[in-house]
């Protein structure tokens, strides 16, 4: 990201583009973008304008450089250099919108439990993943045999998944009562009950939960990425019936607004026309339950609003699509080559007869014996099979072989088609929860200044706790006769220096209370029968209790949710899991949450006794913020107390003066540690009285709202004392850091692209070391206009050698306005986190990278979220995880840890992509010599157009003869596994692609030209009487060379390789043996061009071998002096 590194680069299609900016941002500097600030002068770029420029409408700026583009001529020049291929594409992609022209989407009015009511026809409730249709997946032919099959294999695979999905039961409410019915015949209407751990089939709003607070809890973890629960709210006015079967009593609908790919919003009304007067219930995202996500707590029913492809999850994921592999698109470059030179090459020997007689009919012969040069489906030979056969049943060896490697257990390839693509990838694109992280916090560290508790220290914690609430309860026991509790605060008595014992007591109390961490229960019964759905009884044993921080989603509204008397919690911009794992904590060490409603919660101390404290403030995190506070009052002896927590750069002006917190925070962020810094504050009955009227009163403004409430709460963060800091750690995959500093070192180029919070993300991003510790952090702030976006643009390209962090809502914005010029300065980062992505994004995300650079990538993730990510990446890669199999299913590769990723690129994607490289120009190779012979055999005899060799010589040249030798070299390797682990550098050469590129092709050219000339002219010298000795000789010369060329090629021997060698070779010998009687002298066939008494003399055979050595000794000799005086990379390090 150095200076000089222009915002708008002048590539060949933008040459235009920039010629405008340079010439009318020099032409407008002074007067439409004046500059105010002097210092503007210093980036002479078309991007830094002054903020005056933002003044004007946005959407002239939007428009302003494709005005200059879409003036250029559009004559004969246009069209010759590429216009005419322009309105081909045109034609084309409106035949084809035509063609696909997708359904218009409406909104839609539910009647509940009919389905039958609704006006239009809406999709089927059915999952589909698949490629292709009866219709589309037609065969082309034998010469598609290979391809066809593998294909077939892999969509039967895919059909078998989507219907086990589509089988699955679901309860359906009817009039009858409960019937079964699949989740692929669920309707719009319908009543659906869903269990706990169900997947929620449908998107539906939600009416009845057998929860008593009328709410309940969801997973999101396969829709968002996020594995926090989020809260969902009943219809009230469904949930105040006293009995399930009421519902169909009632006559209700729902408006829902049309289909649309936001997640986190909804619009509707729920309307019950039997009540006078009519009841209407607005309806949110609180109040929906998305297909894809989990029933976590309780039972919920639901009617259908959306179903198929009309869900959410399914508007968020990409459609599949048919991935090709880089080597298979250079293939067909070179494959386009040699038709162009069989064209050539045709017409030269059709003009040097001179066009005599029916030139055309001689023209196509010639198209026909030389179609050996093009190894590819169209030549109607079986020669001409071999290259895709080979490639094919080579991928699936590849295949074959990653799934058997004992080093990487439960790795499934998915898509055979691709597996060199693993040996060719720049950028990395990877989830984070789930696929970096085990979604588990531990508490680490306790800080309290003057000393530290670590893991292996908290059973002094736990003894001071018991200490300190024995004596606590045995004081209150004392003072059993005090009537009236003191509400006196302990701040407004002489500061004592307390001991570690109260310190500790009065931290763990801080962190047991200030959280939004509500305790969960399991039901003893379920709903089934007759048994009352609203009302179910709950175990509260320490056994069966589950911590859950409840993250409600991003544009739910909490004023409804305290209306309902909910237990709503405001979003916490922490992980959910921290907040866990620090209430785990107080309950290891002694203090645990046992109950949390709206309005209280109440501790279990180690004694037994409970404790309750009233809630009476709760002030949630934000990014502005990054603090949560709490006020609540004791109830045994009324004290107020004002707890808050927060990230150390917010709370550090918050507390009271302390030479520590800041030195110990850089030591557990070292660490890799998450901290977070409590501290609370003593409040009178008379301080919190003023400050709860001041606080309802800014809650009423109409005007800066917001402002003003944070004004009252700030007034009350002021000296607050510091109780401690804490240190979670998030658990990682196993080998992440190793893992990541290997792909590094590869030259991969990773981006971390996560549903998560930004705090989050950016930890994550350090404790892997997918941030190095000597780099900076460029974090880009929220920017929601054109003039925001521009300046913070400005402010990043002045960073050097820094990663850059950024949410959804930015990156939005920025590439709206500068996509070019941004991803231009982020693939310049040595790493890149985007945090609050939607599923959609990521995969925009994906597609931009392969647009504008190029580059192959690749996809990894473990959650219904990446599904989209995935499937647009080059090469997609599922880990099987806690989030379910959806990621892994519709990947190319599913592995089960992350580490694994490494040995599968560096080893296999490394081995698939040179061995496949190898066996494409050998096959090719092995074309061309034959097409050379017959041009030098149809030069000499007059330009006839008469095959060299005829009938079953050709089908065994393809076949038997060769096959076995050149199949084998995808038993090849260059390097030791272990080699390429150590050394990862060595993945960089696979990117430039050297294995197969014009140059190595022009090189096999050149072979396959000389040993063609070698083998037909000498073979022409050499033949004394009859013509049928130069068959013999030349073909027998040939079989030879081409078992030499492949051990010439063969870098690693493997014992296959040596059994194929000599079975090709016996099998010819044998041939020669046998098959002359077979056949009978005198028939067109292989009898009647071989001279057996002739093949077996001391004369055929030097003759033979003469012609053999002068073919490739030369080549044997070039290939020592090359590996002498200009080694591979690799070879360095095997020596």
């Amino acid at each position: 990201m150095a200076d000089q590194i222009p915002l708008h680069p002048v590539p060949r299609s933008t040459q235009r583009r920039a010629a405008y900016y340079t010439s009318a941002a020099t032409a407008q500097r002074h007067n439409r973008y004046q500059v105010e600030d002097e210092s503007s002068h210093l980036d002479e770029m078309p991007l830094m304008m002054s903020e005056e420029g933002f003044e004007n409408d946005e959407s002239d700026y939007h428009t302003l450089p494709r005005a200059r583009i879409s003036q250029r001529s559009r004559g004969l020049e246009w069209f010759i250099c590429g216009g005419w291929k322009f309105l081909c594409t045109s034609c084309a992609d409106w035949l084809i919108n035509l063609c696909r022209r997708k359904k218009e989407l409406k909104a839609r009015t539910v009647w509940l439990g009919c389905p039958e009511k609704c006006e239009e026809k809406y999709p089927k409730n059915a999952i589909k993943n698949q490629k292709y249709n009866i219709f589309t997946f037609i065969p082309g032919g034998f010469v598609l045999t290979v391809t066809v099959v593998r294909e077939a294999v892999d969509e039967f695979r895919r059909y078998k998944r989507d219907k086990e999905m589509n089988s699955q039961l679901y309860s359906k409410l009817t009039v009858r009562g409960k019937v079964q019915v699949k989740s692929s015949d669920i309707q719009v209407g319908d009543l659906i009950i869903v269990e706990k751990n169900q997947r929620i089939p449908s998107d539906m709003v939600f009416l009845r939960t057998s929860e008593k607070t009328g709410s309940c809890f969801i997973r999101t973890d396969q829709l968002d990425g996020e594995t926090d629960w989020k809260l969902k709210v009943a219809v009230s006015c469904t949930q105040r019936l006293p009995a399930l079967g009421d519902l169909f009593s009632i006559n209700a609908y729902v408006y829902a607004q049309k289909p649309q790919l936001d997640i986190h919003s909804f619009e509707g009304t729920f309307t019950r026309e039997d009540s006078d007067p009519a009841v209407h219930e607005s309806l949110s995202i609180e109040n929906t339950l998305w297909a894809s996500t989990v029933v976590a707590s309780g039972t919920v029913i639901g009617v259908v609003i959306y179903t198929g492809k009309e869900t959410r999850s399914v508007l968020n994921t990409s459609n599949p699509k048919n991935k090709v592999g880089l080597l298979d698109l250079e293939l067909n470059q070179l494959t386009k080559a040699l038709f162009l030179a069989l064209v050539a090459l045709s017409v030269v020997m059709v003009t040097l007869q001179g066009f005599v007689g029916p030139w055309y009919r001689n023209l196509f012969r010639f198209l026909l014996l030389f179609s050996y040069i093009i190894p590819i489906r169209c030549s109607l030979e079986l020669f001409s099979l071999s290259l895709r056969v080979n490639l094919d049943m080579g991928k699936a060896a590849y295949g074959w072989m990653i799934m058997k490697d004992d080093n990487i257990p439960g790795t499934v390839v998915r898509t055979s088609t691709i597996p060199e693509e693993l040996g060719r990838l720049v950028y990395l694109l990877t989830d984070k929860t789930g696929t970096l992280t085990q979604n588990e916090m531990i508490f680490k560290r306790l800080h309290l200044g003057t000393v530290s508790y670590g893991t292996d220290t908290m059973d002094e914690i736990q003894s001071h706790i018991i200490n300190s609430y024995s004596q606590v309860h045995s004081q209150n026991s004392g003072n059993s006769t005090s009537s009236t509790p003191s509400r006196k605060p302990q701040s407004s008595a002489p500061k004592v220096r307390k001991s570690v014992s109260s310190r500790i007591h009065e931290a763990v109390k801080a962190i047991a209370l200030c959280h939004n961490v509500t305790p969960v229960y399991e039901s003893r019964a379920g709903v089934s029968g007759e048994t009352e759905y609203a009302e179910v009884d709950q175990d509260f044993s320490d056994e069966n209790r589950t911590y859950q921080a409840s993250s409600p989603d991003e544009h739910a509204r909490v004023p409804q949710a305290t209306k309902l008397h909910t237990p709503f919690w405001p979003e916490n911009l922490l992980a959910p899991h921290e907040l866990v794992a620090l209430v785990q904590w107080t309950e290891s060490v002694g203090l645990t949450l046992v109950n949390r409603d709206l309005t209280s919660m109440q501790l279990k101390t180690p004694g037994g006794h409970i404790l309750t404290y009233y809630i009476l403030q709760i002030f949630p995190f934000t990014s502005e913020s990054k603090r949560m506070g709490i006020i609540v009052r004791d109830e045994s002896s009324g004290e107020i107390t004002f707890y808050m927590k927060g990230a150390d750069v917010a709370m550090s002006t918050i507390v009271q003066y302390n030479d520590w917190l800041e030195e110990e925070c850089g030591n557990m962020a070292r660490e890799g540690l998450r901290t977070l810094v409590v501290a609370k504050k003593s409040l009178t009955e008379e301080q919190y009285q003023d400050f709860e009227s001041r606080y309802n009163q800014a809650k009423l403004s109409i005007h800066d709202r917001n402002l003003k409430v944070a004004a009252v709460v700030e007034s009350l963060e002021r000296e607050m004392e510091l109780l401690c800091l804490t240190g979670v750690e998030d658990q990682l995959q196993a080998d992440v850091r190793p893992t990541l500093e290997m792909l590094r070192n590869a030259g991969i180029k990773i981006w971390m692209l996560t549903g998560d919070k930004l705090e989050t993300a950016t930890c994550i991003a350090k404790s892997s070391h997918l941030v190095s510790r000597n780099q900076d952090i460029h974090i880009f702030r929220p920017v929601t206009t054109r003039g925001e976006a521009h300046l913070e643009l400005n402010a990043f390209r002045r960073k050097h050698d820094c990663a850059l962090v950024i949410s959804g809502d930015s990156l939005e914005v920025c590439l709206k306005y500068y996509e070019h010029e941004f991803v231009e300065l982020a693939c310049q980062c040595p790493a890149v986190v985007c945090c609050r992505c939607s599923p959609t994004q990521k995969a925009h995300i994906v597609k931009l990278l392969q647009h504008h650079t190029g580059k192959r990538t690749c996809a990894i993730g473990d959650g219904g979220n990446d599904v989209s990510m995935i499937q647009a990446a080059d090469c997609g890669i599922g880990i099987e995880g806690k989030e379910g199999k959806q990621a892994s299913l519709a990947a190319d590769f599913s592995i089960t840890q992350f580490k694994h990723i490494g040995r599968l690129l560096m080893v296999h994607g490394r081995n698939s992509y040179k061995r496949s490289a190898a066996l494409g120009q050998f096959v090719m190779h092995r074309g061309l010599i034959i097409s050379t012979m017959q041009a030098v055999f149809s030069s000499v005899f007059y330009f006839a157009s008469v095959p060299l060799y005829q009938g079953f010589l050709m089908v065994g040249y393809a076949t038997i003869y060769t096959m076995f030798p050149v199949f084998s070299l995808v038993l090849d390797q260059d390097v030791k596994p272990e080699m390429a682990l150590l050394y990862p550098e060595l993945y960089k050469d696979l990117t430039k692609g050297r294995s197969l590129s014009f140059k190595t092709f022009l090189i096999w050219v050149l072979i396959s030209i000389y040993q063609g000339g070698i083998l037909m002219y000498g073979a022409l010298l050499l033949f004394e009487s009859e013509f049928v000795h130069v068959v013999a000789i030349s073909f027998t010369a040939l079989i030879l060379t081409e078992l030499l060329m492949v051990a010439l090629t063969i870098r690693t021997w493997h014992w296959l390789m040596v059994v194929a060698e000599f079975l090709s070779l016996g099998c010819y010998v044998a041939s020669l043996a046998f098959l002359n009687e077979y056949f009978g002298i005198g028939r067109v066939s292989f009898g009647a061009f071989l001279d057996v008494a002739f093949i077996t003399t001391v004369t055929f055979l030097w003759k033979v071998s003469a012609i053999t050595v002068v073919s490739c000794l030369p080549l044997y000799i070039l290939k020592y002096l090359k590996r002498k005086f200009s080694p591979p990379s690799y070879s360095k390090l095997t020596s």
